[in-house]
């Protein structure tokens, strides 16, 4: 199996497991709880496989939805608005925090 069908069913296993979830607090979490899926024998132990900066492969396995760790998948893709991109753009200008005058 290869890496992109092993983080395709990763997706719809942690998909699974939230519509599951949702419906069971809808319910008010009552008991008793539902059964949620069990993880694939062929997802465990999935890593992030991210490039690192030496260039190996990042081998954190506690991954987000998306197969990524927390320090490669980000929850930030920066800004996707036209306004969100022009603040950005000026921050951009400025560069950096703003001077400090010095004390006497």
């Amino acid at each position: 199996m290869t890496d992109k069908e092993k983080r395709t069913r990763w997706r719809r296993y942690i998909e699974a497991h939230e519509r599951i979830a949702n419906e069971w607090a809808l319910r008010g979490y009552a008991y008793p709880p539902p059964g949620f899926p069990v993880l694939p024998e062929s997802l465990r132990g999935l890593c992030c496989g991210a490039k690192t900066r030496a260039g190996t492969p990042c081998k954190l396995t506690a991954i987000f939805i998306n197969g990524r760790c927390k320090l490669h998948g980000g929850l930030s893709t920066g800004p996707t608005s036209k306004a969100g991109k022009a603040v950005s753009r000026e921050n951009g200008k400025l560069g950096g925090r703003p001077k400090q005058n010095p004390s006497p």
